[in-house]
Order: C-alpha cells, then structure tokens, then sequence
C-alpha cells in the first residue's frame, strides 16, 4: 500500500535527475504492490490479519533501527512535544494497514488499489478543516468527480457490494490523516525518526495479541512470504524516500498510479482475477481527479 504524495509541502529535492526520480518512483510502487501480493496470498492461506500487520511492523521496527546502530544519532532527534503527535501518525499507519490486510482477504487488488487512490483526493478536502488551506471550486469539484468514483467501484447499490470495501475506505481516511501529520511534521523531525515511531507503534500495539491469534505457516514458501512482505514493504518506502531526493513531487505524482497497473497484473498473474470493467471505470475517474488535483496544486505553488 504506497503513502500518499504530500504534494504541496515537500523540500526541493537534493539533486535535480526527474528521470532517476520517476524510476524510483516506480520501482517503489511495485514493492507496494508485491507487498499487498504476499499479504493476499497469506490471507488466502489463512493466516490472521493481524499476525500478518504484526510482522510487517516487527520487520519494520528492526530495518528502521539497524542504521542507529554505530551512528551519530544526532538525525534521530525530534522536539519532545512532538512525540505525541508521532504516535498518533504512527496509530493511524496501523489503523490504515489492518484494515487494508483484512479487506485484502476478500476483496480483488484492482479494487484495493482503486479505493486506496482516493486518498489524496480525501487528503485535499480534509487539508481545508484540518490544515487551513484554501481549496477553490475547481479543485473542489474535483474532489466530488473522484467520490464519484469511488461510489462507482464500491457500488453501494449493488448487489457486488462486499463489507469490505468500508474497511478499504477506512483504510484510505487513516492513510489521509496519516499524511496530513505528516505534512505538520515535514521539516521538523527526521523522517526516519517518524519511520522508528511508526514501527515501533505498530509492533508495540500487536505483540500482545499473537499469543491469541498466531498460526505457523503451513509451507516453507508461506514462511518467507511472511518474513519478507515487511521487507518489501519497509524496501518501497525508502525507494519512495529516495525519488523525492532527486524530483519534486509535482514530478513525482503522476507515476505512483502505477500501482494501479501493477495490482492489476499481479492480479491476474498470480489470483487469475481480471477486474470488472466498472472497477476499471471508477479508477480511472479516481485517477483522473487525483492528476487534476495535482495540476490545480502544481499551478498555485
């Protein structure tokens, strides 16, 4: 599951290569999507969904840590009344993946992948209350067309409609306000300080209840599924990291609905599911408000 781009309160990159920029961009969107892969495939298998959250964040935890380990640890810091807030970012990271690992169950991954893009169309309107920003009638009716589209592919109406798509839009809002914190804490702490937090959260929260739900997996092969998917995970964040050091986001946004094809192929490939042609539709109504969006912003900035 890929973090939304703040797209307007990014630092200017370190070094300006769009083209080494978008590959990252790229290559992290296909971490995400083998990520949200695996956990489909362990869900399937029958392993919990927290288990499953459990060791992506225990994975996370331990690669976030590693580099403190004989270094300076001057970039770690962060004001201590932040903290609070860095714990309440690092709650809505684990709201936003359990959510999305039991949705991940029943639900194909187009349709993941569709609703989860309407998160930084949410992450627009909630930045007005939330933020302070303006957001004029264009943007705004751009926000309308891209709930549009999710009502398309939920279908509410409809007898395809699946509970679980709530969680996947559960998922999306804790995604939104994830990256709405993010964007008050850019530039005041580390990022890998947030990144320590958010593993650290995760793992604290779930540890407790592995006593209750744990499962062995079944093959070796579901064995290094879980023990990899974190890595995979944990691997496309610091590709994401590392594409905003050499372009800026409003070159950036545009690639991450790669994901968007990536899900469907591995759809496909590894489930045999081919999406609906409404769960096509409403994506593409998504992704056409989302770049929208994108435009508005990158005009006014």
């Amino acid at each position: 599951m890929p973090p939304p781009i703040p797209v307007s309160r990014l630092a200017r990159p370190r070094v300006d290569d769009a083209g080494r920029g978008i590959l990252l961009m790229l290559v992290a969107n296909a971490f995400f999507a083998m990520n949200d892969t695996s956990v489909k495939w362990l869900s399937l298998a029958g392993l919990p969904a927290l288990q499953l959250a459990f060791m992506r964040y225990a994975t996370h935890l331990v690669l976030s840590t590693g580099p403190m380990l004989g270094r300076d640890h001057s970039g770690w810091t962060a004001p201590w009344p932040l903290s609070g807030l860095m714990l309440l970012r690092g709650g809505l990271l684990l709201v936003s993946t359990i959510t999305n690992f039991v949705a991940l169950r029943y639900l194909d991954l187009t349709t993941i992948a569709a609703i989860t893009f309407s998160s930084p169309i949410l992450v627009s309107a909630l930045s007005v209350p939330l933020l302070g920003e303006r957001v004029g009638r264009w943007r705004w009716a751009a926000i309308a067309v891209g709930f549009a589209g999710v009502l398309v592919v939920v279908r509410p109406w409809d007898a395809s409609f699946h509970w679980a798509m709530l969680l996947s839009l559960t998922s999306a809002l804790a995604l939104s306000l994830f990256s709405i914190l993010t964007r008050r804490l850019a530039g005041v702490a580390a990022p890998r300080t947030m990144q320590l937090y958010a593993g650290l959260v995760g793992t604290a929260i779930l540890a407790p209840f592995m006593f209750w739900v744990w499962q062995m997996p079944a093959t070796a092969f579901e064995w290094a599924l879980m023990i990899g998917f974190g890595g995979l995970a944990w691997t496309g964040h610091h590709f994401f990291s590392h594409a905003h050091g050499f372009a800026p986001a409003s070159v950036l946004m545009p690639f991450s609905y790669a994901f968007l094809i990536y899900m469907a192929a591995t759809g496909f490939l590894v489930f045999g599911t081919v999406p609906e042609a409404t769960t096509i539709l409403g994506a593409m109504v998504i992704a056409a408000a989302g770049l929208f969006i994108w435009w508005r912003e990158r005009r006014v900035t």
